[in-house]
């Protein structure tokens, strides 16, 4: 973690510094395991990021369009019960266009967009930083899957973190917990809290053609990740060979994303190799679906308050504030 007298420009800190040894050791281990795995954070290369804002406007794709309703409808609610002049943290910002659109309702002291593509928000910030030069930004390049050491240009006053289109699905039940404990213990006692998007449990087939859609941009989104793969480890995977799987394990609650092999092939890289037999499967994400009970409880044993929760007509997703207690 860089010292408070690193490089500070433009609106913009780089939290977190790349190692790529560790990274080659984790992927190299993913790859080797049985079943073979990759963390989905490697979907999010600046090519990644640019597919997924091309997700979010499939028509199969409800999450983001439904997501955006509740906020259209109950925004003034939101921001009655979260109050102004938050330090507005929004963890996996994209393009910051989410974050932005609550400027206007929670009139925030300061923006601090983080994410892991470092190029593409470090744009998305410039951008921003010119529309609305009247807010402090600060944005941040880090991974916050498993630590959130912020830096000391964050503001610790109401923090407010900010985690919408349900990627808190991405974490197992447990490891969401962890991952709320440690939002809950970077807020303050002040008001500070959590503003978040949650998936809820809906039909099969819906959800089965929200991650599986008719055009192919999430196999696209899918199959880059062996692209960035191949850039930070060497290795030699050919996507041709290479099928897109996505799914709802009714069992586990969560959709699947897989990459499955269409013929038996081999597959080196810098210090390893592996035989994938035809059908074998790359796991490279999951999304958990939550009933509203569970997920409120899930944020009350994390040291949240519920303090308003708000849906659409069809009870497909959610969006809960929580303070911190």
């Amino acid at each position: 973690m860089p010292s408070k007298s690193d490089r500070l420009s433009n609106g913009f800190m780089q939290a977190t510094q790349q190692d790529d040894a560790a990274i080659r050791v984790e992927l190299g281990a993913g790859l080797l395991a049985s079943p073979a795995h990759v963390s989905p954070k490697y979907l999010y290369n600046a090519l990644g990021s640019k597919l997924f804002e091309a997700i979010c406007e499939l028509p199969e794709y409800y999450p983001t369009r439904t997501e955006a309703a509740i906020f259209k409808a109950h925004l003034p609610e939101m921001a009655e019960s979260i109050g102004r002049d938050v330090t507005l943290i929004d963890l996996g910002a994209g393009n910051c266009a989410k974050g932005a659109s609550l400027f206007g309702a929670l009139q925030p002291r300061q923006y601090v967009p983080v994410d892991i593509s470092v190029d593409f928000l470090r744009d998305a910030v410039e951008l921003l930083r010119r529309r609305y030069p009247e807010i402090a930004m600060l944005g941040l390049g880090l991974d916050f899957s498993r630590s959130l050491a912020l830096p000391e240009p964050v503001q610790r006053a109401r923090r407010l973190f900010f985690y919408p289109g349900s990627s808190i699905g991405n974490f197992a039940p447990g490891e969401a917990l962890a991952f709320l404990q440690r939002l809950r213990a970077a807020c303050s006692d002040d008001g500070s809290g959590l503003l978040i998007g949650v998936d809820l449990i809906k039909e099969a087939g819906v959800l089965d053609a929200a991650y599986d859609d008719a055009l192919g941009v999430t196999a696209a989104f899918n199959l880059n990740l062996l692209q960035h793969v191949n850039a930070l480890l060497g290795a030699d995977f050919d996507v041709r060979d290479w099928r897109h799987r996505g799914f709802f394990n009714a069992t586990h609650s969560r959709i699947e994303m897989h990459l499955e092999a269409k013929c038996s092939l081999n597959v080196a890289w810098q210090g390893g190799q592996r035989r994938f037999e035809e059908g074998e499967r790359i796991h490279t994400e999951n999304s958990y679906k939550y009933t509203r009970e569970d997920f409120l409880n899930l944020l009350e044993q994390a040291g949240f308050r519920p303090a308003g929760a708000w849906s659409d007509a069809r009870g497909w997703f959610m969006v809960c504030h929580a303070r911190a207690v």
